[in-house]
């Protein structure tokens, strides 16, 4: 099923119409379809929404943590005394005070909450303090004395593979060499590239923050903004020596993440503190120490070798992809898995050798951000692509149309893709879609210079290039992962509540779980329940998780009720629950016979039930890199518009249209929000992201030095077409949809970039020198 376009624009929205609909028809105003507004909007706008960093506790104290300022040292000596003797001070901890495990790790336990012989990046923790004032904190911090030998930093990736162990586990994190096809196979036609993909950061809202309040026990319960918060809870109380059940999380004021939200490298010293002091303590970071605490995406070099034959069919792919996990393992091997795999596009490649490899460096550490592995290399074979095209004199949406991938074909890694692609559609949708008008020449309309309103330049020396991108991602975890979501949803006097512990980031969970139980058991108000860790796990909330995986748990126990709900009614008229439907809040079987209202069957019951999802089981990449290691796919086309001063190189993105098969629509203005933020964080890394460091050290680690796209920067989003085409073994059909648009957006941009100026454009985010076109003599 296809459904017709929405506009979005920097200033107005209009969210996609399901199929079927038109201006003058209206929207369901409850369950699926209906574009239901999230629950905590109101609290959010009106800056009443309880934040992690809003939290309070009686007897609080404030934590502040002491990092290195070198990227690579031996620590020599540690001297705690002169803060411990700072008044206010109540407790200083380092990594002698660890009582459990003194690594963590998700993937790979293998960082030390606090550094105790070595410091392999810049910003790692050294020691924490608990003080009766954050400034007092702050201060003791600072008064810990550290002795270091500063060592030569290992920063460039590819000498990792040579360089001394920077870790007891050693350098090499993971090697996936694909082997798809006959290596000896040539193209007609062979074009090669390199290119540089830098350090974006997730860049959150607020930065980490959170609350750790000792229990009578000898536990203790942790507030944060985690979006993983059982396995958050088990690293947590490996590092304090406790039983999980007795450390409780409980997540509070997520301000929206699009990567792991709460790294347990704040949380678990500020636990420690609390158990140490036996009071509730405090964390809130700031902004620098974001920055040098959490994760980032993997910087990543790619060599490139597309074949093709003479009509521009590709014949063969040989690629080299080198992640920069950073100090940490963190999730490289994942972030490998889908580069390699990913690595040809969503292209029919008959033959494809790759290579890959994740290593550590002691750069900052890499991780989960929105859309790893597979937006870098995204940006590499479109920018292949585009070299083709340009060699055999196609067009570049024609040379990509010849190439798409559809149902049925087959990856790289042997594994079929049976879920919808409709890729060669989505593509055209968007090159067909007319093209915004050229500004004029006038005074009047200067601020359309890539310079702005102020901007220097010339209107003469603006050239418009147009560019497009195909990009895939896959949905959940990937080469085995056990995915599975737990759902409880109670009914009492006419109220329904929903108990997953799946966390709400953003992508509209809460709001999804709502409408579900409104679609199926006919109830209006529909509660969603705070998250912690008492509740059984619902997992991570990344690759679209908990719209599939903790959606099909709520829906199924939603039909568990139903079913508790009808079972009466239909032994007393002799009929079986199949021929009695909900609609409208009112109960009516199929011969209208039976018809009463959901709040009159619902009348002195409480009614419950409990269910799991499990999607179907996926498998590791051999060594071969062959394997079914994904549930299923997603795609998305992307045609960049771009104004480019070719004597100054400043860029400005006039139009991004996006066409996506998103499967089912569930909530049509929440969709195009969710589409329209993935894009701006794409056009981020295109132009402007990209944490820098010189030899290690992360410079300006501020929003002043770290430029994120503001709305001054968005351009017209169009949402020109949203396929849906229903994936047959997903709850409700449906796909993630913020993912995809951030993978290809970049690719777009560089693509659109080299169209206006005829330069290579081979590194992201785009320098303006490589987009000035110097003058032929």
């Amino acid at each position: 099923m296809t459904n017709d376009a929405a506009t979005a624009t920097s200033t107005t929205r209009t969210a996609p119409q399901p199929e079927g609909t038109g201006p003058d028809q209206e929207l369901p105003s409850l369950g699926l379809g209906a574009s239901l507004p999230p629950a905590d909007a109101r609290a959010k706008t009106e800056g009443t929404f309880p934040y992690a960093a809003d939290l309070w506790a009686e007897g609080l104290l404030w934590a502040a943590m002491l990092r290195s300022p070198h990227p690579h040292a031996r620590i020599l000596s540690i001297d705690t005394s002169a803060a411990l003797e700072m008044p206010g001070v109540r407790a200083v901890v380092t990594h002698a005070d660890v009582p459990g495990d003194s690594a963590y790790g998700r993937s790979v336990v293998d960082r030390p909450v606090f550094a105790s012989d070595l410091v392999r990046h810049h910003g790692e923790a050294i020691a924490a303090v608990a003080a009766d004032h954050p400034d007092t904190a702050r201060l003791a911090a600072a008064a810990v004395a550290v002795e270091y030998e500063v060592l030569e930093p290992v920063t460039d990736p590819e000498k990792a593979f040579a360089a001394e162990p920077l870790h007891p586990d050693g350098n090499l994190i993971r090697h996936i060499p694909l082997r798809f096809g006959d290596p000896d196979t040539v193209g007609e036609v062979i074009v090669e590239g390199l290119y540089r993909i830098g350090r974006q950061d997730p860049a959150p809202i607020g930065a980490e923050a959170g609350l750790a309040v000792p229990r009578p026990d000898g536990g203790v319960e942790l507030y944060t903004a985690s979006t993983d918060p059982h396995t958050d809870r088990d690293l947590a109380a490996a590092c304090f020596g406790l039983d999980p059940d007795r450390v409780k999380v409980v997540v509070t004021g997520v301000p929206g993440a699009t990567g792991d939200r709460e790294d347990p490298g704040f949380q678990i010293p500020l636990g420690l503190l609390a158990l140490r002091t036996g009071c509730p303590v405090k964390l809130a970071a700031t902004r620098e120490e974001s920055f040098l605490g959490h994760a980032h995406r993997h910087p990543t070099l790619l060599r490139y070798r597309h074949h093709a034959d003479a009509e521009g069919r590709l014949v063969k792919v040989e690629a080299q992809i080198l992640l920069d996990a950073g100090a940490y393992a963190d999730s490289s091997s994942e972030s490998l898995a889908a580069a390699v795999a990913f690595a040809c596009g969503p292209y029919v490649v008959p033959h494809a050798f790759i290579e890959g490899w994740a290593v550590r460096t002691n750069n900052p550490p890499s991780g989960h951000v929105r859309g790893e592995g597979a937006m870098q290399v995204c940006a590499a074979y479109e920018g292949q692509m585009d070299k083709l095209a340009a060699k055999l004199g196609i067009d570049a949406a024609e040379i990509r149309l010849r190439n798409a991938l559809s149902t049925g074909d087959i990856l790289p890694t042997s594994q079929t893709v049976t879920c919808p692609a409709p890729v060669a559609e989505l593509l055209r949708e968007v090159r067909d879609h007319p093209l915004p008008t050229l500004p004029k020449d006038a005074p009047e309309d200067d601020w359309l210079l890539p310079g702005g309103p102020e901007g220097a330049g010339e209107p003469g020396a603006v050239r418009r290039g147009v560019g497009y991108a195909l990009g895939m991602v896959h949905m959940l975890g990937a080469e085995g992962t056990d995915e599975v979501s737990t759902a409880t949803v109670r009914v009492h006097d006419g109220v329904a509540t929903v108990i997953c512990a799946a966390v709400e980031t953003g992508q509209g969970f809460s709001t999804l779980a709502r409408q579900i139980v409104q679609e199926i058991l006919g109830i209006e108000e529909v509660h969603v329940a705070a998250v912690d860790t008492d509740q059984p796990p619902a997992g991570p909330a990344t690759h679209g998780r908990h719209t599939w995986v903790s959606g099909g748990a709520v829906e199924r126990a939603a039909k568990m009720v139903r079913t508790q709900l009808l079972q009466p009614l239909a032994h007393k008229f002799g009929m079986s629950t199949e021929l009695l439907q909900i609609a409208d809040g009112k109960i009516t079987s199929y011969d209208g016979v039976l018809s009463t209202t959901v709040m009159e069957a619902m009348e002195g019951k409480e009614l419950w039930a409990t269910a799991q999802c499990r999607p179907h089981p996926t498998e590791p990449l051999d060594e071969s890199g062959q394997g079914d290691a994904f549930v299923g796919l997603a795609f998305c086309a992307v045609r960049a518009v771009v104004d480019v001063d070719i004597e100054l190189g400043s860029i400005r993105v006039v139009e991004m249209a996006v066409a996506q098969d998103v499967g089912r629509i569930l909530n049509p203005a929440q969709l195009a929000t969710r589409i329209e933020a993935g894009v701006t964080q794409g056009i981020g890394a295109a132009l402007t992201e990209n944490l820098r460091t010189a030899r290690g050290l992360i410079r300006h680690p501020d929003l002043t030095g770290y430029a994120l796209p503001t709305s001054l920067d968005a351009p017209d989003i169009r949402i020109v077409k949203l396929i849906e085409e229903r994936d047959v073994v997903a709850p409700f059909g449906a796909k993630p949809a913020s993912a995809v648009p951030v993978v290809t957006s970049p690719a777009a941009v560089a693509s659109a970039v080299r169209a206006a100026t005829g330069r290579p454009v081979n590194r992201l985010p785009i320098r303006p020198q490589a987009a000035v076109v110097t003058p032929k003599s």
